[in-house]
């Protein structure tokens, strides 16, 4: 029986690269010392949120993979604890910019990088300003005896996102993000929107999903956190508040999943040829 223990990590973050990532790896130790073998910090815990506003400035913050700080101590800290850590990051390659993330193995070496493939644009999460689409293509990692597929904050609410990682293998869905109140819309409370639609992820793929998000008010935009860890049924195995800062740890059974997922038969009855629309533009 292939079982695993994974983590997701709630926290706030000052704009202080240097304590943010003393925090959260003071995290990732609890999480390692829980048994969690793949352990998943929140999306650009290098600080702030910076996509709040459009402000030059701030692209001096992207770093090229091997020399941000954030993947350096995240290397460092996988290879001590020998755990998987995927950490996101500001990436800088020559000219261009991305919402990045890279896979690190319990040998502290970076199993690849994905980039972001979804970039939203609007009030408080201005992301087309700074971060050009993905070209990595969706990415899956093996990891512990399973595969772990990885989509970033805004990747999370489109259901090709999940299903094309799991028609490449993936059997675990990990989502970093920073996702909070929408400055536009007081009265709009996406928390609850946002849970829905990567537990739908885990029920129409039968897969297990962990979601890591930030807390706290920066700049006047208040995260919610609500980071999770469900089953392939959707059902929570873990969960935080809004307010809640520490560690979420769950151990699945991914030889249960699997079976649940040939039963359910939701990949056996796909109709390839009928979906040709879902690659055209609107």
């Amino acid at each position: 029986m292939t079982k695993i223990t994974v983590a997701a990590l709630q926290l706030a973050f000052s704009d202080d690269i240097d304590a943010n990532i003393a925090e959260v790896s003071k995290l990732v130790r609890d999480a390692a010392k829980q048994g969690a073998k793949v352990i998943l910090p929140p999306e650009l815990f290098e600080g702030h949120y910076f996509c709040q506003v459009e402000d030059e400035g701030l692209f001096a913050r992207a770093k090229p993979t091997g020399e941000h700080k954030a993947v350096k101590a995240m290397q460092a800290l996988a290879a001590e604890l020998k755990v998987h850590i995927p950490t996101s990051f500001f990436e800088l390659d020559g000219q261009h910019h991305y919402n990045s993330l890279a896979m690190i193995d319990p040998d502290g070496k970076i199993m690849g990088v994905y980039r972001k493939s979804h970039i939203p644009d609007g009030p408080g999460y201005e992301e087309k300003f700074y971060f050009r689409p993905g070209n990595t293509g969706f990415k899956i990692w093996p990891a512990q005896d399973t595969i772990l597929g990885v989509g970033i904050c805004w990747d999370q609410w489109y259901p090709e996102t999940a299903r094309a990682m799991m028609l490449m293998g993936a059997q675990i869905l990990f989502y970093p993000t920073a996702i909070g109140n929408e400055p536009h819309d007081p009265e709009l409370d996406t928390s609850r929107l946002w849970r829905r639609a990567m537990i739908g992820h885990a029920v129409s793929n039968v897969v297990p999903v962990v979601a890591a998000n930030r807390i706290g008010t920066e700049n006047g935009q208040t995260f919610y956190g609500h980071s999770f860890i469900c089953d392939e049924r959707g059902d929570m195995l873990a969960e935080f508040g809004k307010d809640e800062t520490g560690v979420l740890v769950a151990t699945l059974d991914i030889d249960l999943a699997k079976r649940h997922r040939a039963a359910f038969g939701f990949f056996r009855d796909r109709r390839p040829e009928l979906y040709g629309r879902l690659t055209q533009d609107i």
